[in-house]
């Protein structure tokens, strides 16, 4: 099998989802959206089934080669150093990363019905807790899994808002200003010691 056509139809398949959503994912849709002739993606993936498969591969894929860049890259070494990068992060949530990060979410919500497909994305998620707490290491913070939960799952849930764009929920969230919600997470979850009683 062509692994550049299946590639090619796996990205496609990523736009659909991320535009259309998980009811709006059909092997015609993935034609279109590939520019291939009718009946090409059945013959890549022949079911529903095989189409999500893939697509949360590819996923999978994205994510280990977006961490393996990463961790290439000089960490954070101070909390502002920090508050900055998680701030980038984000902005690439609502910029650039977008149709990836709205992809990932509908493939969760398709999990929530197929736990074959939660398996497949579970070392996603489960892989932003430690890597979460090697950056609180690496900027001299206190770590340990309490605070790498928190962080982990203070920026996960900051993401459907980013999505979303609401300018009032963005707003109160403090997400209209990535670099002070960082900052402010980071305080509330690793205070300053001159802060604690």
């Amino acid at each position: 099998m062509n692994q550049e056509r299946r590639d090619r139809l796996r990205d496609a398949a990523m736009a659909v989802l991320a535009e259309a959503g998980g009811r709006g994912l059909t092997h015609r849709a993935v034609d279109t959206a590939a520019a291939v002739p009718p009946g090409t993606t059945k013959n890549y993936f022949p079911s529903r089934d095989a189409l999500l498969r893939g697509v949360a591969e590819h996923c999978l894929e994205r994510y280990r080669s977006r961490a393996a860049a990463l961790a290439g890259a000089a960490p954070p070494v101070d909390r502002a150093g920090l508050a900055r990068f998680l701030a980038a992060l984000l902005g690439d949530v609502a910029g650039p990363g977008r149709a990836r990060v709205l992809a990932y979410l509908e493939l969760q919500v398709e999990a929530a019905r197929r736990p074959w497909l939660a398996a497949l994305l579970d070392p996603i998620g489960a892989a932003d807790f430690a890597a979460h707490g090697h950056l609180l290491a690496a900027a001299g913070l206190p770590g340990g899994p309490e605070r790498a939960r928190a962080l982990t799952l203070a920026l996960h849930g900051s993401i459907p808002h980013l999505l979303a764009g609401a300018p009032d929920t963005l707003a109160a969230a403090g997400l209209d200003d990535l670099e002070g919600f960082a900052r402010g997470l980071l305080d509330s979850i690793c205070p300053d010691e001159q802060e604690t009683p």
